[in-house]
């Protein structure tokens, strides 16, 4: 027992002796905790004093795990846009800076999820479990390492894929007036993104509750929910929510671009974006410009899309392709913020009332749309099919507009106009029902060849659907090559030319009993 005593004496008398090193050694660190208090709080933002060291938007913690971003700093206060439920916050409320910017959570277990752009579920599947954050405001990818748009991005509707082609990687505007069918064109490409390797993430900004609950309906029917992210704020969330929303949603895209990936991103729509940022300004007393819009309008949405773009291959050859959607009032596109975001995009989709009201969906119009990147984004059998289809259509708008005035048309001209009503008709396109690439190029080439131009005007959809059936029965190789930067060979041409053919027989019209006597 007396060795077992001088034991643990040894044992306490050593650690006793360590214990007093470290007591003697140790010098208190003082962190510093700089905190503040609110004076004001108004709809969506607060200004908070005692802050000297607060940075251009960083992260504001407020009571009741509310947050907010630093968005005017003054000398005497500092204007904070708040992001989330305000209504308990009252002045002389202790607030504290947090030392960093609002960030996101990112990875693959976002996919399938619909989530706020704080990051927390709004879809009732439990919290968001991933290990990495980005800012949600990040400098765009340099020059330099950017590598040209040559990838055609398919949206599996007729009329784009064939007039006005998407590259991946390029920026895409949508616009038109309300109820002309702009989101409809932007669920369509993400469902036809199905098996093509491209993730997409749809964000809602500003939109009903009604809304986006079909919106999410629709994609998890039709089985597109797995690779796809929804990102949502709705019209009764705090602006600040609605102005963050698409920086968010952006920093999810771009994690799966620098991983290599091909992503597709939705921004539904930057009307109520450019709305948000500008109540959030004027709240703020910034100096309004045009249209009560704070001078910096343009910059917000610059900075936003031009992190669109498509990687070298040292960087991991990954691409965004951005599909922004603006809101015009009575067709006009000269407005302010459509014209800002023209001159910032590759290209514009514009969608006519018009053409919405005769029953003519998707109602593009083709005059009026362009892509800029062009054919170099577009398969070779597209360019061998669709540059003659396009001159057709144009002079088809251009004759059916000098018909309408009652003059005489010669034989030549009523044949341009029967057969520009054939391309419309074909050109017509359901929702939800994209179209794969060897049916479009069978349609397209059936067109250039006029094999529509003997079938009766009220049996083009009839028609138009048994081309689409019969390109399933186009020989493997040839669906391939479809596929390939080569162009359409003689040999494929006449395949494909011969399988329409057939399927339009039952299609011509009868010969009349004169034609019969003659013969």
């Amino acid at each position: 027992m007396n060795r077992e005593s001088e034991s643990l004496q040894k044992v306490f008398d050593s650690a006793f002796a360590g214990i007093s090193q470290v007591r003697e050694t140790f010098t208190p660190q003082l962190t510093p905790h700089e905190t503040g208090r609110i004076t004001t709080v108004s709809t969506g933002i607060a200004k908070v004093s005692g802050l000297p060291g607060v940075g251009f938007d960083e992260l504001i913690k407020f009571p009741g795990d509310v947050y907010g971003t630093a968005f005017n700093i003054d000398e005497d206060e500092v204007g904070v846009v708040l992001l989330g439920e305000y209504w308990h916050l009252h002045a002389g409320d202790e607030v504290e800076r947090t030392g960093r910017v609002m960030d996101v959570a990112v990875g693959d277990d976002l996919l399938g999820r619909v989530i706020d752009p704080l990051g927390r579920p709004l879809d009732g599947k439990g919290p968001v479990t991933t290990s990495e954050r980005l800012p949600i405001e990040r400098p765009a990818t340099p020059i330099m390492d950017r590598a040209p748009v040559t990838v055609p991005l398919q949206t599996g509707i007729k009329v784009i894929d064939a007039l006005i082609p998407i590259g991946r990687g390029q920026r895409e505007l949508i616009l038109g007036d309300r109820q002309t069918g702009k989101t409809a064109i932007a669920l369509d490409t993400i469902l036809n993104q199905r098996d093509q390797n491209v993730l997409c993430v749809y964000c809602a900004i500003g939109q009903r509750a009604a809304s986006v609950a079909k919106t999410v309906a629709i994609l998890r029917e039709k089985g597109a929910l797995d690779y796809t992210v929804i990102l949502v704020t709705e019209g009764n969330d705090p602006p600040g929510l609605a102005f963050i929303a698409p920086y968010a949603a952006t920093s999810i895209a771009e994690h799966f671009m620098q991983a290599g990936r091909d992503v597709l991103i939705v921004y539904d729509d930057l009307t109520q974006h450019a709305r948000a940022y500008r109540e959030l300004s004027l709240l703020l007393r910034r100096p309004p410009g045009r249209e009560a819009f704070p001078g910096d309008i343009f910059y917000i949405h610059s900075r936003l899309l031009e992190r669109a773009t498509h990687l070298c291959k040292k960087l991991g050859g990954g691409s965004l392709t951005a599909l922004p959607i603006i809101e015009t009032e009575a067709q006009n596109i000269a407005a302010y913020i459509p014209t800002n975001l023209i001159s910032i995009t590759d290209g514009q989709i514009y969608l006519s009332p018009s053409l919405f009201e005769l029953g003519v969906l998707p109602a593009v119009d083709v005059g009026k749309s362009v892509s800029r990147v062009g054919g170099k984004a577009q398969r070779a059998a597209y360019r061998a099919v669709a540059g003659d289809l396009k001159l057709a259509y144009a002079q088809f708008e251009e004759l059916e507009t000098f018909a309408r005035f009652g003059a005489r048309l010669d034989e030549n001209t009523r044949k341009s106009i029967d057969h520009g009503r054939r391309i419309r008709a074909c050109l017509k396109q359901p929702e939800f029902a994209p179209v794969s690439v060897p049916a479009q190029i069978a349609i397209l080439l059936a067109l250039t060849a006029e094999l529509f131009d003997t079938v009766p005007i009220n049996q083009m959809t009839d028609a138009e659907h048994a081309v689409h059936e019969a390109a399933v029965n186009l020989p493997a190789q040839v669906c391939a090559r479809l596929d390939t930067a080569t162009k359409l060979s003689e040999a494929d041409r006449k395949t494909i030319i011969e399988i329409a053919s057939q399927a339009l027989e039952t299609f011509q019209p009868m010969p009349n009993a004169a034609t019969k006597a003659k013969s």
